[in-house]
């Protein structure tokens, strides 16, 4: 063997044997222990998985409530609209809305605050409900009536959403009743307004009047340029109508007064003093000056 590598060996025997070791024991099985289990602490935040299983048993969900009020309420309207007006209890009413697996919560708060409080629905003495409409009408003539009270009274036309929210049938009688009824469509919300047609104030215009009428066009003038248009004519039954400007109250002008400087008030008690002190100056002085035109 090569001389030179038995001395590189040895040499690495050498800084091997030089060079500290830690020596590792191998673990017995004996001295194994297996760890305890340690059980985790559940968040106290936690909320419950929602599914198809547990969704309407759950009682804080305000979105299945509301929803379950509102279901009430568009049922409630739909049998009134079709003419049955008899009221029903809680349990009725959950029963025709196909309802009656709500949780005892949402129940307790149906009964106890919702429907009590909702404008359109209407408690009886007798813990009953009704779906509360806006106008107490049941047919055409009690229809009629509300018109023509409103047409008396100067109120304007109605609505016919709440007409057709608080008339059963409403279709049919708005067609039987078309020729005693107005109708004008309001152009800001394109809705529907109901008018009494009176036709007592039905007349006869000449037709030469009429022509007169449509050939006067007032779009490009406003109420200053009419006013001086029926001065002009000698036509003065216009000046007390239309809104009145709100008159500003003159103010009045303040009369320019010399100012008075008050004398101070201080050292009145010595007034008497003082006159004697002044009155003894000026004699001392006039005395002074006579004493020095002598010398």
């Amino acid at each position: 063997m090569d001389p030179a590598l038995l001395r590189e060996r040895e040499a690495f025997k050498r800084r091997a044997m030089a060079t500290p070791t830690v020596e590792k024991k191998a673990k017995t099985e004996s001295s194994f222990t297996a760890p305890k289990d340690v059980k985790k602490p559940r968040p106290a935040s936690a909320a419950p998985k929602m599914d198809a299983s547990n969704y309407k048993t759950m009682s804080g969900s305000s979105q299945y409530r509301f929803g379950v009020l509102a279901k009430i309420v568009k049922h409630m309207r739909t049998r009134h609209q079709e003419g049955d007006d008899h009221p029903l209890t809680l349990d009725e009413i959950l029963d025709e809305t196909n309802q009656l697996d709500i949780g005892s919560s949402v129940k307790a708060w149906l009964q106890g605050e919702a429907l009590r409080n909702n404008p359109k629905i209407e408690f009886t003495p007798d813990g009953r409900y009704l779906f509360k409409s806006v106008f107490k009408i049941k047919d055409g003539k009690s229809l009629m009536r509300l018109l023509k009270q409103h047409d008396l009274k100067g109120l304007g036309g109605v609505l016919l959403d709440d007409v057709q929210e608080s008339l059963p049938h409403c279709d049919k009688v708005l067609k039987n009743r078309a020729s005693e009824i107005i109708f004008i469509t309001r152009p800001n919300d394109k809705k529907k307004i109901l008018f009494y047609n009176d036709r007592t104030a039905n007349f006869q215009v000449d037709e030469d009047f009429q022509k007169l009428w449509r050939a006067v066009t007032v779009d490009a003038m406003d109420d200053a340029k009419i006013d001086e248009y029926l001065e002009k004519q000698g036509i003065r039954s216009m000046q007390d109508h239309g809104p009145k400007k709100p008159l500003l109250p003159k103010r009045k002008k303040l009369a320019n007064k010399k100012r008075q400087f008050k004398k101070p008030r201080d050292n009145e008690h010595l007034a008497d003093v003082l006159e004697t002190y002044e009155d003894n100056t000026l004699t001392q002085s006039n005395a002074v000056q006579e004493i020095k035109q002598n010398n």
